[in-house]
C-alpha cells in the first residue's frame, strides 16, 4: 500500500454542523486528493442511509457501497475533527474519517483506524491535538505497511 492519509487531507477544524455536511466535508477532501471522483460522494450517502458509519468514542467513518468501486481511483483516507460534536444519529460525532479502497485494501484500512479509536487515550490525544499536523503525526501509523 502507498500512503493512506495524507497530510493534505487532515482537517484539525471541521466547519460542517450535520452529519450530512460532514460527510460531505470528508469526501470532498477524497475528491481534492484525486482518490475518488464526485460519484463516490453520492454513494456515501447511499452506504450512510442503508446502515449507520457511527463507531464508537466519537468516530464516523463514512465511506461508499460497493457498488461505487468504479468511482475510486486510489485508496486513500481523510479525516476531518470538529471542535463540537455533530449529532449522528443521537451519537455525538468529533471525527469522520472517509474512507476509499482499492480492492479490498479499505478492510486493512478500517481495522487500523479501529485499533487507534478503541483506546480512549488516544482518542483524548487526538481530541487535544491543536493543529492538523499534530493529529498527522498521531495516526502516521496507519500508513504503515
Amino acid at each position: 500500500m502507498t500512503q493512506i492519509l495524507e497530510p493534505g487531507n487532515v482537517v484539525a477544524f471541521g466547519t460542517a454542523t450535520t452529519k450530512e455536511d460532514a460527510i460531505r466535508e470528508a469526501g470532498a477532501l477524497l475528491v481534492d486528493a484525486g482518490a475518488v471522483t464526485s460519484a463516490y460522494i453520492d454513494s456515501m450517502f447511499e452506504r450512510e442511509a442503508s446502515v449507520s458509519t457511527y463507531m464508537g468514542n466519537f468516530l464516523a467513518i463514512p465511506h461508499g457501497t460497493n457498488e461505487a468501486k468504479e468511482s475510486i481511483i486510489r485508496s486513500s483516507l481523510s479525516l476531518v475533527r470538529y471542535p463540537d460534536p455533530i449529532d449522528w444519529d443521537g451519537k455525538p460525532v468529533r471525527f469522520a474519517v472517509g474512507i476509499a479502497g482499492l480492492n479490498n485494501e479499505h478492510l486493512e484500512i478500517l481495522s487500523k483506524i479501529a485499533v487507534v479509536f478503541a483506546d480512549t487515550d488516544e482518542v483524548q490525544k487526538l481530541i487535544d491535538a491543536t493543529t492538523a499536523e499534530d493529529i498527522f503525526t498521531l495516526l502516521e501509523e496507519v500508513n504503515a505497511e
